[in-house]
């Protein structure tokens, strides 16, 4: 089964097939509408420094062929064959990239994707539609980028320039590229699919001889619903509009902000405001054209409560500059936009964490109950138990959570009452956190109560969670914390502490031996956490005493 990908998701190439000799598809199309489909290849500073490597209709293939244009076939536009064990060590990044041949911009677009097809089965496809762009005329479709190993992003980028702004970007010629295009027809033939795959290569049916992949079923349908991202949610922009010139004042009707003058109208009603009509009825006199109803916005715009967005403007009143909807709220919306990764977890900002079940072998997250705020794709919650033994403790050391346990292939949106949230990578080591600081964890990692010792404090100890193992546990703080390295003299309050490494040695210090309410003149802090370790060890300490 196909991986799916959302623009900015990224991943190694190894979590996807361990073939090294790819196929990588591209369809894209739209009413009237032709495109050049190319690839680039990018040096380390992601510019087009060998123009051997602008792969395209009049340079099918690059000088050792690790990169070549197989032209249309399987239902795709385009489609390249890509062996990455062979391209050279300059070469960084390959892009590939869509042009508009003539008029057009990517909003015109249908349904499209970009995949990766190995030994003949899809392992990854891009799907995007043309509500993701607006004026482009060139897209960056997708990548492939080597950090330590090759990797594959889908990036969904646009340049309103077309192919003269793409050549820029990646520090290409224009001007050469202009006068050598008249030398080769567009049909020349020299781009056809080449004679014969390599040893090793296998196209999408592995039958016979080479053969170009099927096309995989419902191909002219999107795949996937629309990235919640690229779907309005706001009726009106929260950017302020600009400044339009107020309208005019119809017949008979002062300006607005204006006193209407003292005499009433005839028909005029006891208690009525002069210059004001009755509750609920129009204004005095017959309506001129184009003056909105009662209730109704300024025309141009829609009702209080109406969605604006994708809806066309009303005809302007006489004497009023009409507003440009669209981009002030695509605009204004872009700062709030999902953060996609293809991570496990994901920060979309400081008080709300996204993770991703699919990822890390599918795994299923255990989370506080009530703070799944939002979920896409196909998602199960259920009530996780803790055994009678577990409830036990719970109660007994103030250590228990109620959690719930997420399943399924999609994405879950995680806060709790605003509080701000981090994310804390456990790679088989072990750390201590309150369970009244755990938000959510991977179900992978060992969590248990453990006791700290002490003398002089109601009960003869505190205790904290401890958690181990390989996988990530999300800790909610009131306020910035503060994450001090542990020294001989570090103290801190047992009521701030969030969390520390469970290599610490921690010791309860008191200061007074009665509880706080029958000593008066005590200063109030009379329980602290001294915590003792080799250099490495950290306390993390909220701004916060619960």
């Amino acid at each position: 089964m196909a991986r799916e990908f959302q623009r900015g998701h990224k991943a190694k190439i190894s979590d996807l097939t361990a073939g090294t000799d790819l196929y990588i598809g591209v369809q894209i199309s739209g009413p009237g509408l032709g495109f050049d489909i190319s690839c680039f290849g990018l040096d380390a500073g992601e510019q087009l420094s060998d123009d051997r490597y602008f792969i395209f209709y009049n340079q099918p293939k690059s000088p050792e062929e690790a990169i070549q244009q197989l032209g249309t076939q399987a239902g795709d536009t385009e489609s390249f064959r890509v062996t990455l064990d062979r391209i050279p060590a300059q070469i960084q990044k390959l892009s590939f990239t869509a042009t508009i041949d003539g008029a057009g911009q990517m909003s015109q677009i249908g349904p499209g994707y970009v995949r990766i097809v190995a030994g003949g089965e899809e392992v990854a496809r891009y799907a995007f539609t043309g509500a993701e762009f607006s004026t482009e005329r060139a897209v960056m479709l997708a990548d492939f980028y080597l950090k330590d190993v090759w990797r594959f992003a889908a990036v969904g980028q646009g340049f309103d320039g077309g192919l003269d702004a793409l050549l820029k970007n990646f520090g290409g010629e224009v001007a050469e590229e202009q006068q050598a295009a008249p030398e080769q027809p567009a049909a020349a033939p020299g781009f056809a699919p080449p004679a014969g795959p390599a040893p090793g290569f296998a196209p999408p049916v592995a039958t016979g001889p080479p053969a170009p992949p099927q096309p995989a079923p419902g191909f002219g349908a999107p795949p996937a619903p629309a990235p919640v991202h690229a779907a309005p949610t706001m009726v009106a922009p929260m950017t302020t509009p600009p400044p339009q010139a107020p309208p005019q004042a119809p017949p008979g009707q002062p300006p607005f902000g204006q006193v209407p003058p003292p005499q009433a109208p005839p028909g005029q009603v006891p208690g009525q405001m002069p210059g004001q009509p009755p509750f609920g009825q129009p204004s005095y006199g017959q309506p001129v054209p184009g003056q909105p109803m009662p209730g109704q916005g300024m025309p141009g715009q829609p009702a209080f409560g109406q969605p604006a967005f994708g809806q066309p403007p009303q005809a302007p009143h006489a004497g009023q500059v009409p507003q440009t909807p669209g981009a002030g709220l695509a605009a204004a919306m872009q700062k709030y936009r999902e953060l996609p990764t293809g991570q496990r977890w994901t920060q979309q900002n400081p008080k709300l964490m996204r993770a991703d079940l699919a990822q890390a072998g599918g795994q299923p997250v255990l989370a506080r109950q009530g703070s799944m705020v939002l979920y896409q794709g196909k998602v199960e919650f259920g009530y996780k138990g803790a055994g009678f033994t577990g409830r036990i403790v719970g109660n007994m050391t103030g250590q228990e959570m109620q959690l719930m346990r997420c399943t399924g292939r999609g994405q879950v949106f995680f806060a709790e009452e605003a509080s701000y949230l981090h994310p804390i990578e456990l790679q088989g080591d072990a750390i201590c956190v309150s369970a009244e600081n755990v938000l959510a964890f991977d179900e992978s990692l060992q969590h248990e109560v453990r006791r700290i010792e002490g003398h002089g404090i109601p009960g003869g100890a505190l205790f904290t969670m401890l958690f181990q193992g390989t996988g990530t546990v999300v800790v909610k703080t009131h306020g910035t914390p503060v994450v001090l390295p542990v020294t001989p003299t570090t103290y801190a309050d047992s009521n701030a502490i969030v969390a520390w490494s469970a290599a610490s040695q921690v010791v309860l210090s008191s200061q007074v031996r009665l509880r706080r309410n029958a000593y008066p003149g005590h200063s109030g802090e009379t329980v602290n956490l001294q915590f003792r370790g080799a250099p490495g060890n950290f306390i993390i300490v909220q701004p916060y005493e619960v």
